[in-house]
């Protein structure tokens, strides 16, 4: 079920967490809060605002509560914020009983071995250990969002095998997770993929909600996320300008991992007949606003080309179920 009328599709904007992640110089909490702030009265249902990360290990996030302080509670806009353990949880709690602070939150496991190690400095046992003490310490307070990484193949181990992520969408589903997000981090999905592994998680389990979760490392991003509408995904991850997709010091693909650009995916989604929601007006100026934060031109088309002028008033459905 989609959390407002009006539109086909839903997208979560990653720019201000998965996004800043890649950025090795802090932005000023400020600018933060007016990019989030335009994200959500754009038309995001989604919004990926922050991490309760470790401040010395990923300095970008040492203001999450003071950010999460300056956003008031937008209705049908949900905040999510990444949490890598149980004290990043408790940080979570603590901001949303004084009033303020995220109202989803996302959980984090890879699907191999080699990943886990890399990405999270922990086993795959120790890290389903440590999601389901994360998801009793949230007490039901928040929506939970989890996500598996790797999930289509994998930098350090090659061919992922599908069972394995879908009996990861169980170990989500009997933690409380309702919302599960299958990412491919290096960019190796192809539509044949996409859809096979969708459309086995659905079978598999209806009642959990797939999200898309793409890097557009071989420019495959666009493809693949048409092949998941195509398999009856309907939630999406993007962000503005394609940055983001890894810690700055882990560096996979060559370093250009950076997400499904927001500015393409939606002009592209809207010329389908795929309603966005999402303030077309303001598309190309949010993506200059995000290009004066970060100082640089980023990767979108859209930016440079301009939106699409064929699109049609009328919208044909959005695809098969």
């Amino acid at each position: 079920m989609l959390e407002q009328d009006g539109r086909d599709v839903v997208l979560c904007e990653c720019f201000a967490r998965d996004g800043l992640q890649h950025e090795p110089a802090f932005l000023p909490t400020a600018t933060k809060v007016a990019l989030v702030r335009q994200f959500a009265e754009m038309g995001f249902a989604r919004v990926e605002a922050t991490s309760y990360s470790n401040p010395k290990v990923v300095p970008q996030f040492s203001d999450a509560t003071e950010l999460l302080r300056a956003l008031p509670r937008r209705p049908g806009v949900f905040y999510k914020a990444t949490c890598a353990n149980v004290r990043a949880v408790e940080r979570a709690v603590a901001d949303a009983q004084a009033g303020i602070g995220a109202n989803e939150i996302s959980l984090l496991v890879s699907a191999t071995e080699s990943h886990s190690m890399k990405n999270l400095a922990r086993s795959r046992a120790d890290q389903w250990a440590n999601i389901r003490q994360m998801a009793m310490a949230a007490g039901g307070r928040f929506r939970l969002i989890g996500t598996i990484s790797m999930a289509f193949g994998c930098s350090f181990e090659g061919h992922v095998d599908a069972q394995t992520v879908i009996e990861d969408v169980g170990r989500m589903r009997d933690a409380g997770v309702r919302h599960v997000a299958l990412g491919d981090t290096t960019g190796t999905a192809t539509p044949v993929t996409t859809r096979a592994l969708f459309r086995l998680m659905m079978a598999e389990y209806p009642d959990v909600v797939p999200i898309a979760h793409f890097h557009d490392t071989r420019g495959t991003g666009l493809a693949n996320y048409v092949a998941a509408l195509e398999a009856g995904v309907r939630h999406f991850d993007c962000a503005f300008g394609g940055v983001g997709g890894h810690p700055a010091k882990v560096r996979y693909g060559g370093g250009h991992t950076g997400n499904v650009c927001t500015e393409d995916l939606v002009d592209l989604f809207e010329n389908m007949g795929v309603r966005t929601g999402i303030d077309l007006d303001r598309l190309v100026s949010t993506v200059e606003a995000c290009e004066q934060a970060l100082g640089r031109t980023l990767q979108g088309r859209v930016a440079r080309s301009g939106l699409n002028p064929l699109r049609t008033a009328a919208h044909a459905p959005a695809g098969p179920a």
